[in-house]
This record gives C-alpha cells, structure tokens and sequence, in this order.
C-alpha cells in the first residue's frame, strides 16, 4: 500500500520529533510505503522562498535558508510521485466536480487517486466527498 503525505503532515516529518516519529511508527506497523506529490515539494519551496525573499539580510534569513535546507534534504528520504497525465485527466474530472476546492488539494488528491493511494493530510474536510479517495490523518 502507498501513503502519501499531505503538505502539512511533511512539515511535520521535515522538522523530526515526536510527530514524524508517530508517523514513521505508523507507516512500519501498516506495512505502507510514505511518499510525497511534486505539488507538496512545490508548496513547501515556495513557502520558504517566499519568507526567505521576504527576509533582511541577517540571522533571520540565515535561519531560514537553515530550514529550508532541512526541507529540502527531508524530500530526499521519499519517492515524489509525479503529477502526470493520468493525474491531469483526475485533476479536469475534479475541478469540474469541485470548482471551489483548493487547486493544490485537488491535485495532490488526483495524484492520489492515479496512484491508488491514501493520503494523509491534516485537514480531513479540504477532501471530503471526493469518489473513491482514502484519507486519513495520522497525526490527530
């Protein structure tokens, strides 16, 4: 089985502690491979080059490029599934059911479905009443 890790369920893995453990302990006693979308590596560096470039030259910025290298080191401990033509033609179909949702959600929740896989994100209700999805949020 295949697990995917919503955006805000791998900041918790990148930051390490009792979280990402919780969930590390999880995956091993289901028996399910953790991954990640490219749009949850895309959320999580634009977030950080949005801060970053928002940043004084100083120690804040320097602390933040710290983080940011945490993350970035973090993706490399996950296969990132692709966003690809199966999961553009999820994403259509969805965005013509959901054309209020999130477009990021939707997507990861696309690449999910293409992939047959349950995502773990935080905020179950971003995802409810999508056919055929398995959520379920590891961390609450």
């Amino acid at each position: 089985m295949l697990a995917v890790l919503d955006t805000n369920h791998f900041r918790v893995v990148a930051e390490g502690g009792i979280g990402a453990a919780k969930i590390a302990d999880r995956a091993v006693i289901e028996g399910v491979e953790i991954s990640l979308t490219i749009i949850t590596v895309q959320e999580a560096c634009g977030g950080w080059l949005g801060l970053i470039n928002g940043l004084k030259a100083g120690q804040h910025r320097i602390r933040a490029y710290a983080s940011f290298q945490r993350t970035v080191a973090a993706f490399r401990k996950f296969r990132i599934l692709a966003f690809d033509e199966l999961s553009g033609e999820r994403f259509q179909t969805l965005r013509g059911i959901r054309p209020r949702s999130g477009t990021m959600d939707l997507k990861i929740a696309a690449i999910c479905l293409a992939c047959d896989a349950t995502l773990l994100p935080r905020n179950l209700v971003d995802f409810d009443g999508i056919a055929g999805l398995r959520v379920e949020n590891w961390l609450d």
